[in-house]
């Protein structure tokens, strides 16, 4: 039986935003407990947090779903430092999907999805289409998860995605290209 992970990336410090992205609120809970949620009802059977910046007040506001959590001491270094910690914390896994909590658009619906793909077309990787790039939410199966634990600090999981595009099956999500970075990005999506 496939055992299937999901990883929230929710350690980085909202630097362009100037407050913890995470923490912002989407129908009435913090963006961080939007991305578990999606993970635990879309099929995720174990969710792991990755903190880092705001650790208290991020895993407090997730603290009732009871993912599990590792921290990331190292946040600063980048997001590659945050997905080896995640892909470490939750093996055993047939797969895991990579969730970044600043994309609003992310659901349980696309986790399914996903999944739904990966198991359709027997790719290692189903990553999502948007913005004329492919990209995170992300499945990534077993074979690729040497790869991804041995990302450089500064390097998502793009670079395994980008590495060779005849193991990677898109995803079409164009609801996805909505990350939010800049105070502008959080008014453009709030205005909808």
């Amino acid at each position: 039986m496939p055992r299937i992970g999901g990883i929230i990336l929710a350690a980085g410090g909202s630097t362009r935003l100037g407050q913890p992205k995470q923490l912002l609120s989407l129908h009435g809970s913090a963006l961080v407990c939007h991305a578990v949620h999606a993970a635990q009802d879309g099929g995720c059977d174990v969710v792991c947090v990755v903190t880092g910046h705001a650790r208290e007040l991020v895993e407090r506001a997730v603290a009732a779903l009871h993912p599990q959590f590792v921290h990331n001491e190292h946040w600063q270094r980048g997001m590659g430092s945050s997905i080896r910690l995640g892909v470490s914390a939750i093996q055993p896994v047939s797969a895991l999907i990579l969730i970044a909590c600043d994309q609003p658009a992310v659901n349980a619906a696309v986790i399914r999805a996903l999944i739904e793909q990966h198991a359709l077309t027997g790719m290692p990787i189903v990553a999502s289409r948007y913005a004329n790039t492919l990209g995170i939410p992300a499945l990534f199966d077993q074979a690729c998860l040497a790869e991804l634990h041995a990302l450089p600090d500064d390097c998502g999981a793009k670079s395994v995605i980008q590495a060779d595009p005849a193991r990677v099956a898109p995803f079409d999500f164009p609801a996805g290209e909505l990350d939010l970075d800049t105070p502008d990005d959080v008014r453009a999506w709030q205005s909808k």
